[in-house]
């Protein structure tokens, strides 16, 4: 028996070596299909050193067109090389670089700044390899999609597409939104700063950074120094802070302005109704359509997340459970549309006008011809003095009040009560809302179902003691059955509010207009006797800067500076705007 035994070890032992040997060398067959250089290096008309790789098949020696993504995230080189061999695979060439500083290259690390230069000289060295056709099309998410539009600044004859998902425009959007600068870049700073490849220790270390944040908000101290506190310098978020407008150091890093009119070639975007960057990624589009009306320029949107979008979406997002049909491949259309544009194949079949939109709680997909004509009516409702269920709410009121009068707010910069820090919508269905600071207006029941289709905006009208404030606005819809459904929101700096370029104080006792329009684009089926619901405060809380309102460069302003209550008259000619489809 023992030797019957040994012998089955012996074959079975024989059978897994072989298994082994054959993976291993089918592996090693499927890896020498692939002709890889993976260090490449492209200098720069200035001089500098960008790292790169290039995938080709082995054999084919016919030129290709080329599938091309610039990224800072240097990450391992099996991870990237996947999607390279998957463009290789499609008949394409996949080529990937990294930003200046990053992996091989020598050069000092520079988020954003260089990327318009670099892009178009890789886009140029590829060009001229013989394995280019001479056609270049760019995909990717985040930064990666930031990189694309760079490219764009100065179109390069190659460059044919641009796939940008949830593309981040740098101060709009991050590390500033709407001219206040927030939290979450503060580490990613560290995350791409501190090496040739990511630092993921510092980026995964969430509980330093959550301590920084509360420390700085407990002792009052000056937002710049949160490097400080943190007791690690940031160079970037040192160098951010200095332009609080969005000034020439945002503006050289992508098109901006007229520069949108030379971009002639065709985009499609992908982005989310809960992208917490989508401001930034719609901008682009909004400009595009300013200043070059005929461009050909596609979106796909829907219920998803920064990172959902990149992939298609998740089943359930921050607890809301997403609609089915809302669940798409995104790697997949980004192909298609790849050989629709560079090889001439259909187009990608959801595409079905320029704006392609998932209609949350209808569970089907439609489609505009511009972002504007998503809608066929603007919604206006009044934030009246109102009270209605003893002053828990106020009334949000079709009809403009026959007397101007207003609702009073005394904000205590020194007391470290947090207010508008529920306008992130997590959880985008809630059973309640904060009604403990600001103030919160509710409409009718409607009598008939509506579609909220597009970006909400408004005025807010305002008089404070004091030359500046930032102010929260959030949408929500309240059901029938009497939840919350977050729809979208806003902050935003009152001195930045007639031109993000340059900071307007305000007048202290008179009587301002605030008007607001970068906000969330979302489409929502709201049912037969659902509401709509705004809450309005002073943005003061531990994930932002805080502004005291002295008029001073706000992140040197410091709890010395809250001797002095913000006192504001919230006028009940304020005003916002609902795009609808009736």
């Amino acid at each position: 028996m023992r030797l019957i035994l040994k012998l089955v070890f012996f074959i079975f032992s024989v059978i897994n070596t072989y298994a082994q040997q054959t993976s291993v060398t089918r592996s090693k067959d499927l890896e020498s299909a692939y002709d890889i250089q993976d260090s490449v290096m492209i200098k720069t008309r200035d001089g500098a050193l960008i790292s790169a790789m290039v995938v080709r098949k082995k054999g084919n020696l016919t030129p290709k067109p080329v599938i091309y993504q610039h990224t800072i995230y240097a990450r391992e080189k099996s991870r990237d090389l996947k999607s390279l061999k998957t463009a290789a695979d499609k008949d394409y060439i996949g080529v990937m670089s990294y930003s200046r500083g990053k992996r091989f290259s020598p050069d000092e690390i520079t988020p954003y700044e260089n990327e318009t230069n670099d892009t178009y000289d890789v886009i140029d060295w590829i060009s001229k390899q013989e394995w280019c056709n001479g056609s270049v099309g760019m995909y990717g998410g985040s930064y990666n999609g930031f990189t694309q539009w760079a490219a764009c600044k100065k179109m390069h004859p190659a460059l044919k597409t641009i796939v940008p998902y949830v593309a981040s425009r740098p101060g709009m959007g991050l590390p500033m939104e709407n001219n206040v600068f927030i939290n979450p870049n503060y580490e990613w700073a560290f995350y791409v700063g501190n090496n040739k490849y990511l630092d993921t220790v510092a980026g995964n270390d969430r509980q330093r950074f959550r301590n920084m944040q509360f420390k700085w908000w407990e002792t009052g101290a000056a937002y710049k120094k949160m490097d400080s506190i943190d007791g690690s310098p940031n160079q970037f978020f040192q160098k951010w802070i200095k332009h609080p407008s969005f000034d020439e150091y945002w503006q050289k890093m992508a098109p901006y302005g007229k520069e949108f009119s030379q971009i002639n070639i065709p985009v499609l975007a992908i982005d989310g109704y809960y992208n917490d960057s989508q401001n930034s990624g719609l901008y682009y589009l909004r400009e595009l359509e300013k200043y070059n009306p005929k461009a050909d320029s596609y979106l796909i949107i829907g219920p998803y997340g920064h990172f959902g979008a990149q992939v298609g979406g998740d089943a359930v997002l921050n607890g809301y459970k997403v609609d089915e049909v809302a669940l798409i491949n995104t790697y997949k259309i980004t192909y298609q549309w790849f050989d629709y544009i560079l090889k001439g194949k259909p187009k990608p079949a959801i595409l079905k006008d320029r704006i392609n939109y998932e209609v949350m709680g209808a569970n089907e997909w439609r489609s505009a011809p511009s972002i504007a004509k998503m809608s066929n009516s603007l919604l206006t409702l009044y934030l009246t003095n109102d009270p209605l269920e003893k002053g828990k709410f106020y009334s949000l009121n079709a009809a403009k009040p026959n007397k101007k009068s207003y609702l009073p707010q005394e904000v205590d910069f020194a007391d470290r009560q947090t207010i508008n820090n529920d306008y992130y919508p997590d959880p985008i269905i809630d059973n309640e809302v904060d009604t403990s600071n600001g103030y919160v207006f509710i409409s009718e029941p409607f009598s008939q179902p509506i579609v909220v289709n597009g970006a909400f905006l408004g005025e807010i009208k305002a008089s404070i003691n004091k030359k500046d404030m930032d102010i929260g606005v959030t949408l929500f819809e309240v059901t029938p059955d009497g939840t919350y459904f977050e729809l979208s929101y806003f902050i935003g700096r009152a001195s930045y509010a007639k031109d993000i370029t340059k900071r307007n104080l305000l007048q202290p006792n008179k009587i301002e207009s605030i008007p607001f329009s970068n906000t969330r684009l979302v489409s929502k089926q709201l049912h037969k006797g659902s509401r709509l619901l705004i809450t309005l405060n002073v943005n003061k809380n531990a994930f932002s800067e805080l502004n005291y309102g002295t008029g001073k460069e706000v992140s040197s302003e410091t709890i010395k500076d809250a001797k002095v209550p913000l006192k504001i008259k919230w006028y009940n000619d304020s005003f916002v705007q609902i795009p609808i489809w009736k």
